[in-house]
């Protein structure tokens, strides 16, 4: 339930739909596991939970949403060494040479051949969404994975114009001014690591790890011309993280508090994870409009 990434996106537009009514629209598209010879299957399941039915669950103006992803486990290594077998047998059954088109018919049919046995693995791809305000995130620091969702949930709707958020002052000029001034934004502190680059194509990274990051040897890659790519922080003693320069959070970590604000509700799993989800977005959303304030609100 407690998201561990935020990958924003604005949504410029409002839906025009309720929960309801989005739910009625995942709907189309259930998850629905691998056939044999299927490489991946994507899908909306239970937002809250495997046991839930509903695909939106909405809390107040939060909404979440859940995309199962299948895929098939076929490493190329093994696809190489059956490819590499049958060649040896047709040059020795026929003394011939098997050349580059007939190779690569024949790693296709190795590939169909092994899918059915390959292995598979599931990953859920969850969203908060705030509809009112054109906010989505995405549980995923990775941009493909987070892609996957967005690609699925613009089938669902027919369109959805989603962009990464820009503000109005660079989040890598902002946050290498704050550790040259250490003078952060009431309710950040500074955490213990940070990456640093050098501008230009060839420039190079630093990494400070557990270190106190209020130093001369800190303030001295700033002033050599470096700019902070990752640095991490905390917020209000309630959620620590790393903010990347790209405005993409990750290794979110809420506080016991918030964590344990429902341990009372432990006997009825899903009463206590809608309970944590209200808590958890709430927290979010807070947490962002501190942010897009240090960095000088979003570019109109």
């Amino acid at each position: 339930m407690w998201f561990r990434n935020l990958r924003a996106f604005r949504l410029p537009e409002r839906l025009g739909l309720d929960a309801e009514a989005l739910a009625s629209r995942l709907s189309r598209r259930p998850f629905t596991p691998c056939l044999p010879a299927q490489p991946q299957s994507s899908g909306w399941v239970g937002a809250l939970d495997d046991s839930a039915e509903a695909l939106v669950h909405a809390a107040g103006p939060w909404w979440l949403l859940r995309l199962k992803r299948e895929e098939k486990l076929l490493p190329p290594s093994v696809i190489r060494d059956e490819v590499a077998n049958r060649v040896a047998q047709i040059q020795a059954a026929e003394a011939r040479r098997v050349h580059r088109k007939e190779r690569m018919q024949l790693t296709d049919e190795v590939t169909q051949d092994l899918m059915p046995r390959a292995f598979t693995r599931a990953r859920d791809i969850e969203a908060l969404l705030a509809e009112r305000d054109g906010w989505l995130w995405v549980n995923q620091a990775s941009a493909p994975r987070a892609e996957d969702l967005l690609s699925v949930l613009r089938d669902a709707l027919g369109s959805l114009p989603a962009e990464l958020p820009v503000t109005r002052k660079s989040p890598a000029v902002v946050m290498s001014e704050w550790l040259l001034h250490n003078q952060l934004p009431d309710g950040l502190e500074l955490g213990t690591e940070a990456d640093f680059v050098e501008p230009g194509e060839e420039g190079g990274v630093v990494r400070a790890r557990s270190m106190l990051l209020d130093c001369d040897e800190i303030r001295a890659h700033i002033e050599s011309g470096k700019q902070v790519q990752r640095l991490a922080l905390n917020w209000q003693d309630r959620l620590e993280f790393v903010l990347g320069a790209d405005l993409v959070i990750r290794r979110l970590k809420f506080a016991e508090a918030l964590t344990g604000a429902h341990d009372d509700l432990k006997e009825d799993p899903l009463a206590r994870r809608d309970a944590d989800f209200l808590l958890m977005s709430e927290a979010v959303g807070e947490l962002w409009q501190a942010l897009l304030k240090a960095f000088g609100g979003l570019e109109q």
